[in-house]
């Protein structure tokens, strides 16, 4: 009988990284030439503990911030959509409440709700306006109004 993995144990299933390496080639039509950061779970997790309540992030910020961090051109940020879930995930899984990563005020790229955070658009759009920020419906998808005025460099 397999034991499913804890979402904290899977955070720490990445030794390797953070890593540097050039753009791969099928890339560069896209984002040109230079270098991409791959974060480390635990460097995504950091910048999430990072936005102070009626603050916000996206994970396209955190990973620019990333980038700077490790001198790259550019950060992952399909890594660090990954990693955000994962810390979401591994914050809700939590038992000590001073663990719990503030994971619903990182942001989609363009202030958009994650439907993948635990419980979905209606957790975090609860836990976004207890904290004073207002949520728009466009179409299907959920979105924090006027979001840029609140973002926080994240580290």
């Amino acid at each position: 009988m397999s034991t499913k993995k804890s979402w904290r144990d899977r955070l720490a299933s990445y030794p390797h990284l953070p890593e540097v390496k050039e753009i791969p080639p099928p890339m560069r039509k896209r984002l040109g030439e230079g270098t991409i950061a791959t974060p480390s779970p635990r460097e995504v997790e950091e910048s999430m503990c990072d936005v102070p309540e009626g603050r916000l992030a996206t994970v396209f910020g955190i990973g620019e911030d990333i980038a700077v961090r490790h001198r790259a051109t550019i950060g992952c940020t399909v890594t660090t959509a990954i990693f955000a879930h994962m810390v979401a995930h591994a914050a809700e899984e939590a038992i000590q409440p001073e663990n719990k990563a503030p994971y619903w005020r990182t942001l989609k790229i363009g202030g958009e709700l994650n439907a993948k955070y635990p419980g979905g658009i209606e957790a975090q759009m609860t836990k976004l306006e207890t904290e004073g920020h207002t949520v728009v419906q466009r179409g299907k998808r959920y979105f924090v109004e006027d979001f840029a005025k609140k973002l926080v460099r994240a580290r």
